[in-house]
């Protein structure tokens, strides 16, 4: 049985997406993010020394990191989900996997942190909004040339691009001006296995 370690309104939803596409089974343990600073809650040290969410435990492993949770994921699985066939698709499937925390969420947490300080700090947004948009713009490209990101069929690609696009659709101008990205979202929103892993994983602001 997997253990997944989820604190509320984070990136660890998408562990749960993803076990919920494959059909592994799993169980949650909840944390809850502190009401004043929005940071994990201390306990989740005990389980990695990093103290943040997403982790999982699974058969005396240990596994933090979004990308690399993932990818444990997709190969016990057998390899569902994870790299298609065609050397093309296999490409972007591998960008777009380390894209979405190395690329686009940065600038997304950057605007949130800034957002949060007086004065300097909305001044500070309005230099980074544009490099938001510059990756929103290159996003809307990718998703009206095709309907999921690798290629034609829906991949952890996917899943990973879902957290920085649902957060970008919530604080940082992602909207109806970008037709195709909208829809993408809509997609996997509708998703059976993303309404279960909603249902058992609580409370998320950004869906």
């Amino acid at each position: 049985m997997i253990t997944v370690h989820h604190l509320n309104n984070s990136r660890s939803q998408r562990v749960l997406w993803l076990l919920e596409e494959l059909e592994l089974p799993y169980e949650i343990r909840f944390y809850q993010r502190d009401s004043k600073t929005m940071l994990a809650p201390p306990t989740l040290a005990a389980v990695h020394p990093l103290g943040k969410s997403p982790v999982i435990e699974d058969e005396g492993c240990v596994v933090a990191e979004t990308g690399a949770i993932i990818e444990y994921l997709t190969e016990k699985a057998d390899g569902r989900l994870g790299a298609p066939a065609h050397r093309g698709d296999a490409l972007r499937y591998r960008y777009f996997l380390h894209y979405a925390e190395g690329s686009v969420m940065p600038p997304l947490l950057l605007k949130l942190v800034l957002g949060r300080v007086p004065l300097f700090g909305k001044s500070a947004q309005k230099r980074v909004q544009p490099m938001i948009d510059r990756h929103l713009d290159y996003i809307e490209g990718e998703l009206a040339s095709r309907p999921w990101f690798a290629g034609g069929a829906f991949t952890a690609a996917d899943v990973m691009m879902s957290f920085p696009l649902e957060a970008a659709r919530g604080r940082a101008g992602l909207d109806a001006s970008r037709p195709a990205t909208i829809a993408w979202l809509d997609k996997i929103h509708a998703r059976p296995a993303y309404q279960a892993a909603l249902n058992k994983g609580g409370t998320y602001a950004y869906a």
